[in-house]
C-alpha cells in the first residue's frame, strides 16, 4: 500500500528547543492516522513541516509522493490549521472563492452542502465570527475540494458538542470514500471513531508508541463480567490467553484480561454465558496511563 506521508529522521529545532525529534513515520493510502500528544508536544510543528511551511532541521519527508511545498501537491491536500489567520476584511464567501480558485475539483454543490451542514453565514467577516464559526470556515476550506489527503490540526477545537459530532460524521464519510487522514489531537474521543492507528507523541517531539485502535481498545478493557444460568467450571478460563484474574459471585463471573478479548468471549460462549458486560477504562484514561509509562 502506498505511503501518503513518510518521514525519516525528521527533526525540527527552534534554537535549543527540540520540537520534533528524529521522527520516523508512515501513513498509508486510505488510512486515518491519529497523532496524539499534549499541548506543546510538537503536533502542529510536524504538520507545518509536512506542508513545507517550516523547513526541517534535518531528516526527510515525502507527502503524496512529493513535497508539501509543491503547489501541485498542496492542491491535493485539505489542511485545517490550529489557528485560522485570514485577512480581517475577508468574509467566509471571500475565503471560499479565493482558496477555491487554487484547488482543482471544487464543486459549488459541495461547498453549499458543507456551509449548510455547519450552519454558517458566509456573508460575515471571518474575524467577526465566534471561535466556533471560524473553525467551521476552516473545515469548509479543508474539505470543499474533496482532497486525497486531509491534514487536520486539532480540528474540533472551539466547536460545540453538536458540531463536534457533525464533524466526526463528516470525517467518517470521507474516510469511507477513501480519503487519507492525518489528524493531530489531544482528545481521544475525537479519534476513536475513525482512526486506524494512533501515534503517541511525548514531550520534546518524540514518537514513543504506535498502536492500532484495536490494541488501544484492548488496553481499555479492565474486565468482562459474564452471567451464567448455572455455575461454570472456573478452571476452564485459566487456559485462555491474557486472563489474569477470575472472580465468581453466584452466577456472575468477572474475568480480568490483558490482551485480545476474542478467545475469552469464545470460551464463555462454550460454557453457556447468557449475558456479558464490559468493565473498562475510557480511552482518555488509557492514553494518560500509556503516556505516564513512556515518560518514566
Amino acid at each position: 500500500m502506498t505511503d501518503v506521508i513518510w518521514t525519516e529522521g525528521l527533526t525540527k529545532r527552534f534554537g535549543d528547543l527540540v520540537a520534533v525529534d528524529n521522527l520516523n513515520l508512515s501513513v498509508k493510502e486510505g488510512e486515518c492516522y491519529a497523532y496524539i500528544g499534549r499541548n506543546g508536544s510538537g503536533k502542529s510543528t510536524t504538520a507545518r513541516v509536512l506542508l513545507g511551511f517550516l523547513r526541517p532541521t534535518k531528516g526527510k519527508t515525502r507527502v503524496l509522493g512529493g513535497v508539501g511545498s509543491n503547489p501541485n501537491i498542496r492542491a491535493r491536500i485539505g489542511y485545517l490549521p490550529g489557528e485560522l489567520n485570514l485577512p480581517k476584511v475577508m468574509t467566509g464567501a471571500d475565503a471560499f472563492a479565493y482558496y477555491g480558485s487554487l484547488f482543482v475539483g471544487v464543486k459549488r454543490s459541495e461547498l453549499i452542502k458543507l456551509v449548510k451542514r455547519f450552519e454558517l453565514d458566509p456573508s460575515r467577516r471571518v474575524h467577526e465570527m465566534s471561535t466556533g464559526n471560524q473553525r467551521k470556515v476552516g473545515i469548509v476550506l479543508a474539505f470543499m475540494h474533496c482532497p486525497e489527503l486531509l491534514i487536520l490540526d486539532e480540528p474540533t477545537s472551539g466547536l460545540d458538542p453538536i458540531f463536534q459530532a457533525e464533524f466526526r460524521d463528516l470525517l467518517a464519510e470521507r474516510k469511507e470514500e477513501g480519503t487519507s487522514i492525518f489528524l493531530t489531537s489531544h482528545i481521544m474521543a475525537e479519534v476513536a471513531r475513525v482512526a486506524d492507528r494512533v501515534g503517541l507523541l511525548a514531550e520534546r517531539g518524540r514518537l514513543v508508541k504506535e498502536l492500532t485502535m484495536e490494541q488501544l481498545r484492548n488496553q481499555a478493557t479492565d474486565a468482562i463480567r459474564f452471567t451464567f444460568t448455572q455455575a461454570p467450571n472456573l478452571e476452564a478460563f485459566e487456559g485462555v490467553p491474557g486472563v489474569t484474574n477470575i472472580v465468581a459471585r453466584d452466577l456472575d463471573v468477572s474475568v480480568s484480561i490483558d490482551g485480545p478479548v476474542g478467545p475469552l468471549l469464545t470460551r464463555a460462549g462454550e460454557l453457556g454465558a447468557v449475558d456479558v458486560y464490559t468493565m473498562g477504562k475510557d480511552l482518555d484514561t488509557v492514553f494518560t496511563e500509556i503516556y505516564a509509562e513512556e515518560n518514566n
